[in-house]
């Protein structure tokens, strides 16, 4: 009945959430998943980000995500110095209910981020990004209810499955708009939207009519500094698609703890909340920045009505983002978002 359980509650939340979509508590730590104007929009040569995550664990692994993204730029000596151009790749792995339901997904991105001021602190960009859809069905991870004897499931079912119809495969659109902006140079704030799988692709197993609705997100987040070298990290993210919403909000602090500002060592602590259908989780975050690499994890409390079979356990998370300096800088250094 432990398997029956895990793929009713998997389907169920499945209509509940955002469908096959990526949903991650550091969602500024994704940033190509976030929106795809986000491509790009990142000060140095390149940037590798990765993401892992296992929700409500109590529950025989009901849910384990990650992902890993890489995105750079394009023309950087052909462009006006205020611009610039990038392109993304993103690839990521969702299970379910222990395996028996699994996605893969990979993604290709690009986003053109225009400067509005001869000094860069303001840029809007707008991004594309085609993704290429594999879900499977596996049946050996499933028991069926004419498999449960006297003994537990040690019978053979006689559900009859075409193998045609464990898998379902499909192309799917999404864009995204991007403003970023600062009064001084110092300080950074960010809005921006997206809409995922525009052309509604059909996903179901065994010939049914499913189509995935449209997912509209918006986002928004800032850097306050603080004294001289400490800052003030806020964002949230609101998600809402069919009948589901999904909001998250919330921000760190980051102590400078090499007093520098070309190459910080900064340590993060904060915290983000949840609220969907119903109020989900306290999120405490921790994270850590130094050289080239920016750390983060956190750990979702869940404080609603599924807390007593999950004990409160909501699910790990940790992320990693790399953005390689340059060695001797040939273009103007802008004012970017730190997602």
């Amino acid at each position: 009945m432990k398997k029956i359980f895990i793929l009713l509650l998997a389907t169920c939340l499945g209509r509940e959430v955002i469908a096959q979509d990526p949903n991650f508590s550091q969602f500024f730590a994704s940033p190509l998943t976030m929106n795809p104007a986000a491509t790009g929009k990142f000060d140095g040569v390149y940037r590798v980000a990765g993401n892992y995550r296992n929700q409500w664990p109590t529950i025989n692994n009901a849910f384990t995500t990650s992902t890993i993204s890489a995105d750079f730029h394009l023309l950087k000596n052909a462009l006006p110095e205020i611009d610039r151009w990038g392109i993304g790749v993103l690839g990521f792995s969702d299970k379910n209910g222990n395996g028996a339901l699994t996605n893969n997904h990979f993604a290709l991105s690009t986003a053109y981020h225009k400067g509005l001021d001869e000094n860069g602190f303001h840029q809007i960009g707008v991004g594309f990004q085609g993704s290429y859809t594999d879900k499977r069905l596996d049946i050996s991870k499933l028991d069926f209810e004419d498999e449960l004897t006297a003994l537990g499931f040690t019978g053979v079912t006689n559900e009859v499955f075409n193998q045609n119809d464990l898998s379902v495969k499909y192309f799917d659109l999404n864009a995204g708009i991007l403003y970023n902006g600062s009064t001084n140079g110092d300080n950074n704030f960010y809005f921006g939207a997206s809409m995922y799988h525009i052309n509604r692709p059909k996903e179901t197993f065994q010939g049914g009519q499913f189509y995935l609705n449209t997912r509209t997100t918006l986002q928004a987040g800032a850097r306050l500094p603080v004294g001289a070298f400490n800052a003030i990290h806020l964002s949230a993210n609101y998600s809402t698609q069919a009948n589901a919403t999904n909001l998250m909000f919330g921000g760190a602090f980051a102590i400078n703890l090499n007093s520098s500002d070309d190459h910080p060592t900064n340590f993060y602590f904060g915290s983000w909340t949840r609220i969907n259908n119903v109020t989900d989780a306290v999120i405490p975050y921790i994270g850590l920045e130094f050289g080239d690499f920016h750390f983060g994890a956190t750990y979702d409390i869940n404080i609603s009505s599924l807390q007593a079979a999950s004990n409160l356990r909501g699910g790990t998370e940790i992320s990693m983002i790399f953005i390689k300096q340059p060695v001797n800088r040939d273009l103007k250094k802008l004012n970017c978002p730190k997602f």
